[in-house]
């Protein structure tokens, strides 16, 4: 093994050099080298895919709690001016998560998936998921989250994504 050791001195204004440059490309050869390109911008169907996974874990996390009685309500920032100081502060408020699930009059647990206000057409025709009981809501959710991310779903989130666009524009 060589070892670098680089001196400068004001003195002499001159470089000492030691060589560690064997130790130095052994290191660097353990690591895997490639080259890659940072991506400037992410695909508006993941972003959209991202936001659907976001409110699909509240789902989840609120049938957790619901299976344990309890009750679930995240924390979000909420940005307020303040009247007399004209400043503007946060504060943690909780964040109110509405069931995307009821249970029909012949006691079946139905399941909708929403896009903002509005229920994806899962297939043609078909807006919920029908499920015997409560206690297979978990796994429901879970097998949903699966197939999002597998972007199963990407069509019909980005239909859905389009019609809440359109109530936005300007007549």
């Amino acid at each position: 093994m060589v070892v670098v050791e680089v001196i400068w001195t004001w003195e002499q204004h001159s470089f000492f050099i030691n060589t560690e440059m064997e130790l130095q490309m052994s290191v660097l050869s353990t690591l895997k080298l490639v080259t890659a390109k940072r991506p400037t911008s992410i695909p508006s169907v993941q972003i959209r895919r991202n936001k659907l996974l976001s409110k699909l874990h509240h789902q989840i996390k609120l049938a957790e709690a619901l299976s344990r009685n309890e009750t679930y309500a995240p924390l979000r920032l909420r940005s307020f001016k303040d009247k007399y100081t004209h400043e503007t502060k946060q504060l943690e408020v909780p964040m109110r998560v509405r069931q995307w699930w009821f249970v029909t009059e012949s006691g079946q647990v139905v399941l909708q998936i929403k896009y903002g206000a509005k229920v994806i057409e899962i297939s043609k025709g078909k807006n919920s998921i029908e499920i015997t009981d409560g206690n297979h809501l978990l796994k429901t959710l879970e097998t949903l989250r699966t197939a999002i991310s597998s972007g199963e779903l990407d069509v019909q989130i980005e239909s859905a994504a389009n019609i809440v666009k359109s109530r936005f524009k300007k007549s």
